[in-house]
């Protein structure tokens, strides 16, 4: 899908997403660990590879580190800006991030892969790897399977979403293919009543010492 449409539709769900989705930590246990783990794990400065309204960037913030929340969407920019006026956003698109070459500590990308077609996933793992310090590691979530859901309303919103899903076989395969080191995965089953009823995948994988670009 055209990425000017996934924006589109992310720039109309902007609130709703903040009043829907903003407090979702506070409900997930295993990410609340995740997080703090892979903050303590990163010192230095983090990206949170699309932020929405910013909740992630916050939560990594409030551990101690330099965190910049980066969002296709403008309006979800504005949204956590807005939310979190202390901290740093910046809209960009994934597959084209405003960071130098060995940037980043660490890079969280929770739920924003899922919107990049599987045929794209090995280049936006290069761009992600490029941004990274040797030795930074990447924590991505995604949703477990191998379906793709196309989405034409939210909250009674209409949007026009595309969400993929990928097995965590197919996601090792791409991380390493682009040169990371897989350090560990964790699967869950979803959450009753707290999220949309899908298996989950987090993977994280590192970009290894003897690494140079």
């Amino acid at each position: 899908m055209d990425p000017t449409t996934t924006q589109a539709s992310y720039d109309r769900l902007a609130s709703a997403y903040a009043q829907q989705l903003g407090d979702e930590l506070d409900h997930k246990p295993l990410e609340r660990q995740l997080l703090a783990s892979f903050a303590h794990e990163n010192p230095g400065q983090l990206g949170d590879v699309g932020c929405g309204p910013g909740h992630i960037t916050a939560y990594l913030h409030a551990q101690g580190n330099d965190v910049v929340g980066v969002d296709l969407s403008p309006a979800m920019i504005a949204q956590a800006r807005q939310t979190h006026p202390t901290l740093t956003f910046r809209q960009a698109d994934m597959r084209h991030l405003p960071f130098a070459d060995g940037t980043l500590s660490g890079i969280v990308a929770f739920y924003s892969l899922i919107h990049i077609p599987p045929t794209e996933i090995p280049a936006v793992l290069h761009e992600l790897r490029r941004t990274l310090q040797v030795g930074g590691q990447l924590l991505v979530g995604f949703h477990r399977g191998s379906e793709t859901r196309h989405v034409e309303s939210m909250w009674d919103i209409p949007v026009s979403l595309d969400f993929h899903f990928f097995t965590t076989a197919a996601m090792q395969t791409w991380l390493t293919q682009a040169n990371f080191t897989i350090l560990n995965v964790t699967e869950r089953e979803p959450y009753p009543e707290v999220e949309v009823q899908t298996p989950r995948t987090y993977i994280l994988a590192q970009k290894p010492a003897h690494s140079s670009v």
